[in-house]
């Protein structure tokens, strides 16, 4: 309870970006609905990555089951044999609405993060970040090619576009006071004791790997959160949750500081800025009364020097891996977290 100011900052920077986005034309406000729906997967990154110090390339996995579900229970059963011809029989005429969708694509998130976790998380270092590789690579070919569970290469179409700049920015705030939640738990703490020193925590009768099983968990839960979302937002096929997304989403959390809840959310605000600028940039923009007009990829080259740049300059973020508390002055708490192992 004394440190329930470090929510302040994350909650109102969520906020503001939501009530700006509806001041905004209607064309526009999908930038800032998906800007909201990236802050919701980059604090679930922050849960594992940020407490473990352990780098995992394998989240945006569990975002796309996620959406998967979330995906296929929310299309009308009258239009699935038609957009998913090959769908299973148990999955053809099942239907939820959007609530309940959004609880299931959490769920599935979280026990599929639980069963790839059980092995997963006795590893360390370039062995972890390897495996987390496979699992992504493993789920990317599996909803591709299995249609049994969805529309393979296809993209999903009629699933109800309800996630707003509201419903956005309540997953976020949700995603962000788990994620608080769980940082200040005693599970939070232990696993933070074993990234600082191993063989200390493990002195004092701390397990790494169930630590680290409970964070990924957890992470896996808000990350299926975050894909239920996502496809509630814009028409979603396998590759909108694969490579691209993963490398921005890690971006987002280098950028703004990995070690912090702050540094997830302002490291997605702020490089969600930068890139979707620069993509309407690549299709032509006046700047000043000047026409600009970038080449294709721009926005991927500029986001990977700006990660390079904060990793060289200031490799714990912009928020050097602190949260901002408000206790009669405004001052900073935390300290930077090791880079990830």
């Amino acid at each position: 309870m004394r440190r329930l100011d470090e929510l302040v900052a994350p909650v109102v920077l969520v906020v503001a970006a939501a009530l700006l986005g509806s001041l905004a034309s209607i064309s526009n406000q999908t930038y800032f609905t998906d800007t909201l729906v990236k802050v919701s997967i980059v604090v679930a990154l922050y849960v594992f990555i940020g407490n473990s110090g352990v780098l995992s390339f394998g989240h945006i996995s569990f975002v796309a089951l996620g959406a998967w579900t979330a995906g296929v229970l929310t299309v009308p059963p009258s239009e699935k044999p038609a957009i998913m011809p090959n769908l299973a029989e148990f999955l053809l005429h099942r239907h939820v609405g959007n609530v309940t969708s959004l609880a299931l694509a959490a769920v599935v998130g979280g026990i599929a993060a639980f069963v790839v976790g059980i092995p997963l998380m006795r590893l360390s270092g370039l062995a972890a970040g390897i495996a987390t590789f496979a699992v992504l690579e493993i789920t990317y070919n599996l909803l591709q090619y299995e249609e049994r569970i969805g529309p393979g290469l296809n993209a999903f179409s009629s699933v109800p576009e309800t996630t707003g700049l509201r419903q956005a920015a309540i997953g976020a705030v949700v995603c962000i006071v788990v994620a608080f939640v769980y940082a200040r738990s005693r599970f939070g703490r232990l696993l933070r004791a074993t990234r600082e020193d191993d063989a200390a925590a493990r002195a004092v009768g701390a397990s790494v790997y169930r630590q680290r099983l409970i964070a990924f968990t957890v992470s896996g839960l808000l990350a299926g959160l975050a894909g239920g979302l996502y496809v509630h937002l814009l028409p979603v096929n396998v590759n909108s949750v694969h490579l691209d997304l993963t490398f921005l989403t890690l971006a987002m959390l280098v950028v703004g500081g990995s070690g912090s809840l702050l540094g997830a959310v302002v490291g997605t605000l702020a490089v969600s800025a930068i890139d979707s600028w620069l993509a309407v940039a690549e299709n032509g923009t006046s700047v000043f009364g000047l026409n600009l007009d970038l080449p294709a990829g721009t926005a991927e080259i500029v986001v990977g020097v700006m990660m390079a740049a904060v990793l060289i300059l200031r490799p714990s973020g912009l928020t050097g891996g602190r949260e901002l508390r408000l206790r009669g002055r405004i001052a900073w708490r935390g300290s930077a977290s090791r880079a990830p192992a």
